[in-house]
């Protein structure tokens, strides 16, 4: 009998996560920040979407065709119902990749994106994926793609593989994989106690042990036991994307683009002085111990010149998706923490706090008087973006055109978080994809749906809801016991809803 799951973790479906960096509304600020030419995307695909909810999720959100596929045909079942729920028409398979490659009624593509796929497959899937890229993305097109990244795997790399083993050696199969990975933990934390050398001299192994315990276990199925797990040098990277005719374009996480926030001066310098691009950007997963990549490649780099790069910049818009008053202004970086200058960014911040969408012209033009520089303004949204207060904004013809589709969705899943809690998320015909809505603001937003205006309203229905399961809030690690102090919580919690989400919800038409 052949082993349709590669020996890939299929038993246990995966997390219901969703993954900005896919979004293909990100490239052009990424590019653009690097001075390169991005493309016009209008056809998409993702390879390996797990439960679907990125891609169901851009695809109701935006003009863009998209296509995809997921061996696991649960997860596919997933994504097909988000798709025939918003009516987005997105064409999305359960075939494995090589099966998926064949298909004759594919288009060319803009944009190929992978996330948490690549490190987790067999060097044949790996090489079936880049003939894929090679003969399906256009030229110009681009490739996000992610992955576990060395040196920052090099300590505990051991220690997976130890996990790994003893699942598969120790572990009964029948057992299933959630029992397998219990035993594996508890030996390897029985290996700990004894004090092992290994550990004493690599010593945050303890405390990645600690948060490993703390993770779901379907992420930690997915992420420490299937039978491939490759962590991959970036000059590694490059060398399998070659075939492909693939160049490195930039991170696509916005804050990684901010040098002084990860490296000081002398790490700064010292880079510049390496030519070649592909030992740079290795030599820079060192200074900053990189654990795991997310990237844009390209398919034919172009400069833009200086000139076009302003005036393309200028005409990107972006939407502040975090309560003005919540976003601090100390970061952590490479460099350690980071405050922020405060005469650039509260301006900034207090501009964009009615949650409207902006050009950096409009910005620049706004904040005229302030002594703000363009190229601050520029450095910033990057800051603020990396920080996931800031998100790149379509044009506002688009948005309408697609409220149908992201409004289906939104209710279907809205009303699906009555009796789950998998999805936090839902869409937003504004940015384009999905903004974090925890399951208790989704009750709140079932109740405005309802008709139900008062806070109090929407504690009483999130109450009913979860007290018919059984279920109880828990406050400061303490569960609350009585039917009034959850309904005195869900109230101070609706209160809050009402005065941050609410107007930011609706500026970003999920509501």
């Amino acid at each position: 009998m052949s082993d349709w799951t590669a020996g890939y973790v299929a038993d246990i479906g995966y997390t219901y996560g969703y993954y900005p960096e896919l979004n293909p509304l990100r490239v052009k600020l990424a590019f653009l920040n690097q001075g390169l030419v991005f493309p016009e995307v209008g056809t998409a695909c993702e390879l390996g979407f797990g439960q679907g909810l990125s891609v169901g999720m851009h695809a109701a959100a935006s003009v863009i065709e998209w296509h995809g596929t997921d061996f696991n045909p649960a997860q596919a079942g997933y994504a097909q119902q988000l798709a025939a729920v918003s009516g987005s028409g997105a064409r999305l398979y359960d075939q494995a990749f090589d099966e998926f490659a064949r298909r004759t009624d594919l288009p060319q593509f803009d944009y190929i994106g992978l996330h948490g796929i690549w490190s987790w497959i067999s060097d044949e899937n790996r090489a079936v994926i880049v003939e894929f890229i090679r003969t399906r993305l256009k030229v110009g097109g681009v490739l996000y793609i992610s992955y576990n990244t060395l040196p920052g795997w090099a300590a505990f790399a051991p220690m997976r593989h130890l996990l790994s083993q003893h699942a598969a050696v120790m572990g009964a199969e029948g057992n299933g994989t959630l029992n397998r990975i219990d035993g594996a933990v508890d030996f390897a934390e029985k290996l700990l106690a004894t004090n092992p050398l290994y550990s004493r001299v690599n010593t945050s192994i303890a405390d990645r042990m600690a948060r490993l315990k703390t993770m779901p276990k379907q992420y930690l199925a997915h992420e420490y036991f299937n039978r491939d797990w490759v962590p991959m040098h970036f000059a590694t990277m490059a060398e399998w994307l070659e075939p492909a005719k693939l160049q490195f374009a930039c991170t696509a996480h916005p804050s990684e683009q901010v040098d002084a926030l990860n490296l000081n001066a002398e790490q700064q310098q010292f880079l510049k002085s390496i030519p070649d691009a592909n030992l740079r950007e290795s030599t820079r997963d060192f200074i900053v111990n990189q654990q795991f990549r997310r990237d844009y490649w390209v398919k034919g780099a172009r400069k833009l010149n200086a000139i076009d790069q302003a005036e393309a910049l200028r005409l990107i818009k972006v939407v502040l998706v975090a309560y003005r008053p919540d976003i601090s202004l100390t970061m952590t970086g490479g460099v350690g923490e980071v405050t922020l200058t405060e005469a650039i960014y509260a301006p900034l911040l207090d501009l964009l706090a009615d949650h409207k969408p902006r050009t950096l012209g409009q910005i620049e033009q706004a904040l005229q008087g302030k002594g703000i520089s363009f190229a601050q303004i520029q450095q910033s949204v990057m800051v603020l973006a990396g920080a996931g207060h800031l998100a790149p904004a379509q044009d506002d013809a688009v948005a309408p055109k697609l409220r149908k589709a992201t409004d289906k969705l939104n209710t279907w899943l809205a009303n699906q978080s009555r009796g789950s809690n998998d999805v936090g998320f839902l869409a937003s015909p504004v940015t384009g994809g999905g903004i974090a809505v925890s399951r208790t603001h989704q009750f709140f937003l079932l109740a405005l749906a309802q008709g139900k205006k008062q806070p109090t309203e929407w504690a009483q229905l999130a109450w009913q809801i979860l007290s018919l399961q059984g279920q109880k809030l828990v406050k400061s690690g303490k569960a609350l016991e009585t039917p009034e102090e959850n309904l005195a919580e869900l109230t101070e919690m609706a209160n809050a809803f009402a005065q941050k989400q609410v107007p930011m919800l609706k500026a970003l038409q999920v509501i």
